[in-house]
């Protein structure tokens, strides 16, 4: 009898034991960021603001008792690469769900690979064609092109401007703005003049600029990502175009500013509300959140915290909450994120639904003005 009680007792701490140990397994959440090569602007930050936030929300005890292992891949952003290394993140590392990629066409790319593995993929890239349609496992936070396009069209519409020149990059983000230019036009009463494109890789625009400048339009929209459109901004002053340029929300940085330099000056983009966080008033819903993660990121990496890191730190907010409220495998995880209210993140308030993936609504942008090197909020 005695040695019956003391095997029961074994067997009983051995389950005790292996029930704790199981309680308090990582749980792994996949990324994929461009942290090397032309995206490294949009990589490196979100690498950056990821692993910061991960580490945090394990110092202050991690997730309903679990810790998050960050598992970061650089796809230096290749579209070929980013579906590989998504391949090797959900066959290899077994995550339960994959931030990232940093760039519209990795996106694309990568989307098969989540949908026919069911595994979350809260995508960084702006394109709205990420999630329009739907996917059923796929979520964005960066704010939708067609968002940033109409907030342009809104200020050139109060302005009385009716003729405009659009000059995109040739890759899936300029092209998914080239179309949203061309759509939302005739709604703001605007006609679009002309309409040229220059190469990812391209170090002079001027050929481009100098067709523009005999064309004679009210403004020019230029839609692409660093270094190109600090590129066009050197370019139009060197020809001594007069005609304002606005740039998309592709080169919400600072880093726009120092590429461009005195070129800068004057410039009007469409941006995340954290490039002027310390302007907004107190009653901003996003302030709080904004105001933290900037001191964050100062505090850890003595930089700014940028409106491309912010889409990683949504990113991981949006899984914590995803798993506070009952996600522990990838499916619910999934559907507690497509439950998403009201979060108050970086990139805007999210509120995801069954038919949007996206998230947020016009408010999320603001417009921005490069001001003596930095940037002001347009009135």
């Amino acid at each position: 009898m005695r040695i019956r009680v003391i095997s029961s007792l074994i067997v009983l701490g051995s389950l005790i034991v292996a029930t704790a140990a199981l309680a308090a397994a990582p749980i792994k959440i996949g990324a994929l960021f461009a942290v090397t090569g032309p995206a490294s602007f949009l990589g490196e930050p979100e690498r950056n603001s990821a692993k910061m936030v991960v580490d945090e929300i394990n110092a202050a005890g991690g997730v309903k008792g679990h810790k998050l292992e960050l598992v970061v891949y650089d796809t230096s952003g290749d579209a070929t690469k980013a579906v590989q290394l998504a391949t090797r993140l959900i066959k290899d590392d077994k995550v339960l769900a994959i931030i990232g990629p940093s760039t519209t066409g990795e996106s694309m790319a990568v989307i098969p690979v989540a949908e026919k593995d069911h595994i979350p993929l809260i995508s960084c890239s702006a394109g709205i064609k990420i999630t329009e349609p739907v996917k059923r496992w796929v979520f964005k936070t960066a704010q939708n092109d067609t968002l940033a396009v109409g907030r342009i069209y809104q200020q050139l519409q109060k302005q009385r401007v009716r003729r405009v020149s659009i000059l995109t990059v040739s890759d899936g983000f300029g092209s998914s703005g080239r179309e949203q230019l061309k759509a939302q036009a005739a709604r703001f009463g605007i006609t679009v003049v002309s309409d040229d494109t220059y190469g990812p890789k391209d170090t002079d625009m001027t050929a481009q600029l100098t067709r523009i400048r005999g064309i004679k339009p009210d403004a020019i929209i230029c839609w692409g990502t660093n270094p190109g459109p600090a590129v066009i901004a050197r370019n139009a002053r060197q020809l001594g175009l007069k005609i304002p340029l606005y740039m998309s929300h592709g080169v919400s940085s600072r880093k726009f500013i120092e590429l461009a330099g005195d070129a800068a000056e004057g410039i009007r983009i469409p941006s995340g509300k954290v490039l002027v966080a310390g302007l907004l008033p107190k009653s901003d819903p996003q302030k709080k959140s904004l105001m933290t993660f900037v001191k964050d990121y100062q505090r850890h990496y003595h930089a700014e915290g940028d409106h491309f890191a912010g889409h990683a730190w949504d990113a991981v907010m949006l899984l914590k909450g995803a798993i506070e409220r009952g996600g522990n495998s990838a499916a619910t995880i999934r559907d507690q994120l497509e439950k998403t209210r009201q979060f108050h993140g970086i990139g805007g308030t999210f509120t995801y639904s069954a038919h949007d993936h996206a998230g947020l609504g016009k408010d999320a942008f603001v417009l921005v003005e490069v001001k003596g090197r930095d940037w002001v909020i347009v009135k």
